[in-house]
């Protein structure tokens, strides 16, 4: 039973994929650029990091090589968790106007239609750019390749969680979109920082509040000592994060709104 579900939900997200990525390709031109875009930008942060790490080769145990590996992994896993579900992106807005009225009409589970509404551009750009420094200025082994897909997985739950989150925030403030903006660009900040830069109560709030220890700090550990317990914490971590984003998320559904828009989605 279970297992002829999960294939029913993998068929609904190809079908959602086919749909979503024929749309950016009646704009191809458009589609490539922001992809680009978005590649040329994660490029300058990291030029960042290089200049400052060829100033400072050490810090606190980090060195150029995980920083890049820190970026690598961040930047895939945001652009796999984004690329297809950015519709969480705007979870926030939506319960604020009233606009799930449509999406619950849809059969099988309301988080999945939500979830893979919308593609972007930009993620893709992000998901490119992640396996392309992985690949070309770390050269990982075939065992480290293998390790660092399964990481970007985990990592694109954790993103998928916490767009979840704050998403529902809506459910319990109402507009939130400022709020939920915020928490974002928290996220993301903290997320391509080194873990080692934050000690005591920051250190619990990267594993909590703001989940970004599981991008910036176990997966760079797993990776750069070949640690299968930091790659298990992360994958449960990740877990943790998607489960009560899912969670908070149908709990604030009870306290839903309508907006009486039946109007199709655009």
């Amino acid at each position: 039973m279970w297992f002829s579900k999960i294939l029913s939900y993998l068929r609904l997200a190809r079908a959602y994929i086919k749909l979503n990525w024929s749309m950016q390709m009646e704009y191809r031109g458009a589609f490539i650029s922001q992809a680009l875009a978005m590649f040329l930008n994660n490029g300058t942060w990291l030029a960042f990091w290089m200049l400052f790490f060829s100033r400072f080769p050490v810090i606190k145990g980090w060195e150029q090589s995980d920083v890049v590996t820190l970026w690598a992994i961040s930047a895939a896993g945001f652009g796999l968790g984004n690329a297809f579900c950015w519709n969480l992106h705007n979870l926030a807005a939506m319960v604020s106007r009233g606009e799930l009225d449509v999406w619950m009409l849809y059969p099988r589970a309301l988080i999945p239609h939500l979830a893979l509404g919308k593609m972007s551009a930009t993620a893709i750009g992000d998901f490119a750019f992640g396996y392309f420094i992985y690949i070309v200025m770390v050269r990982p082994d075939l065992q480290h390749f293998l390790l660092f897909n399964l990481l970007v997985v985990a990592v694109a739950l954790v993103f998928i969680g916490f767009n979840l989150w704050r998403g529902s925030l809506a459910f319990y403030f109402g507009q939130a979109e400022v709020l939920s903006e915020q928490w974002f660009f928290a996220m993301i900040t903290f997320s391509t920082y080194p873990n080692c830069l934050f000690d005591g109560w920051m250190k619990v709030v990267l594993y909590t509040l703001i989940p970004a220890g599981f991008i910036s700090g176990l997966p760079v550990e797993a990776l750069r000592d070949f640690d299968f317990s930091a790659a298990a914490f992360t994958w449960l971590g990740a877990l943790g994060v998607l489960a009560s984003g899912a969670a908070s998320f149908e709990l604030g559904l009870r306290r839903y709104q309508s907006g009486n828009l039946l109007g199709m989605r655009s």
